[in-house]
């Protein structure tokens, strides 16, 4: 099973050209064979092709992502789209899709957002996204995402978001769930539209979240994480805000929730809107009880050189969180009450 690190190691650029990803063979077979052989525009078409979107359970390949969704209608499929940097985008508003890129990190959603809100609309009965790259989302409300989630459980692996406003933005007052593995945020989040802060991953009201083996790095604004869920497990992921700017907290769970906070690694580094603490709990009003959350065996520290007293934990619920193991680094203070 890849690890984090390995997982990023292997993904391959989405700007690499596309005639690099084909076989030395069919690259030579094109250069002495141009009559006869199948264009190279239509194997390299990044506008959609009859093979780019294909529903595994019939086989039948559609020209867009949206005629490839509509074709499942309200039973359980699987798209597969293939390698390339797409400017489309999809809503779903029945059924359970399984949107799965043919190889893992080679197939990119970007630059369109359907009705102003994602390159992927969820709203059906669920949903699993496995190998995308989502990439340079923005909207006019300042909440540009990969993915918005509206209704449904949705299951995200192996994905990668990069150079938008948000990653995954959800609805509020749902009782569902969301849950992330082995992904990377990259570059996401804003404080800079009228509609307030975006996010690296913003999570409303929407049950529990799920993050594990995941990574958050290079944030442009706003919180890497920030959750209302009554739960919320956030494990073995890293959260790098070494070469962030204009950031806020790494963790943000606004409105308390129980649930574990366990074996991540947390840098922060010095281009911060607020430094003042690292995991804010309930700082917008304790809607739900934060008795029990766990915190335990993390690793905190600054990045070299920086001289400041951040908070690790500051708590806003007054309720029992249960802190241990936690290595802090050389200014990092463990707790702190607000």
């Amino acid at each position: 099973m890849l690890t984090i690190k390995s997982y990023v190691g292997t993904m391959m650029s989405p700007f690499v050209s596309p005639a690099s990803r084909l076989p030395r063979w069919l690259l030579a077979a094109v250069g002495v064979a141009a009559v006869g052989a199948i264009p190279l525009a239509a194997l390299l078409a990044q506008g959609g092709g009859a093979s780019s979107f294909t529903v595994l359970e019939t086989g039948r390949g559609y020209g867009s992502l949206q005629e490839a969704v509509d074709a499942i209608g309200d039973r359980e499929g699987t798209v597969i789209i293939a390698p390339g940097n797409w400017s489309e985008c999809a809503v779903q508003s029945e059924g359970v899709v399984h949107f799965r890129a043919a190889e893992a990190g080679k197939a990119l959603l970007g630059g369109q957002a359907c009705e102003g809100k994602a390159a992927l609309v969820l709203r059906g009965r669920g949903a699993t996204v496995d190998g995308l790259v989502f990439a340079d989302l923005a909207v006019d409300d300042g909440n540009g995402a990969g993915i918005r989630l509206e209704q449904g459980p949705l299951r995200v692996s192996q994905s990668w978001f990069r150079d938008s406003q948000q990653g995954i933005l959800t609805a509020n007052g749902v009782d569902s769930e969301l849950v992330i593995d082995k992904s990377t945020f990259t570059r996401l989040g804003t404080c800079e539209n009228s509609a307030g802060c975006a996010h690296s991953i913003y999570v409303g009201d929407y049950g529990s979240l799920t993050v594990t083996r995941s990574r958050f790095e290079q944030g442009t604004g706003g919180h890497y994480l920030k959750s209302r869920t009554a739960r919320v497990v956030i494990e073995d992921c890293s959260f790098d805000d070494s070469n962030g700017h204009g950031t806020n907290y790494l963790i943000d769970l606004p409105n308390g929730g129980t649930g574990a906070i366990r074996r991540n690694w947390f840098v922060q580094g010095r281009d911060k809107e607020n430094w003042s603490t690292m995991i804010a709990i309930g700082a917008e009003g304790a809607n739900y009880s934060a008795d029990g959350l766990v915190i335990a065996d993390n690793e905190a520290r600054l990045v070299p050189g920086l001289s400041r007293s951040p908070a690790f934990v500051a708590d806003w619920t007054g309720d029992a969180l249960v802190m241990e193991n936690n290595r802090l680094g050389s200014g990092i203070r463990a707790f702190e009450t607000r």
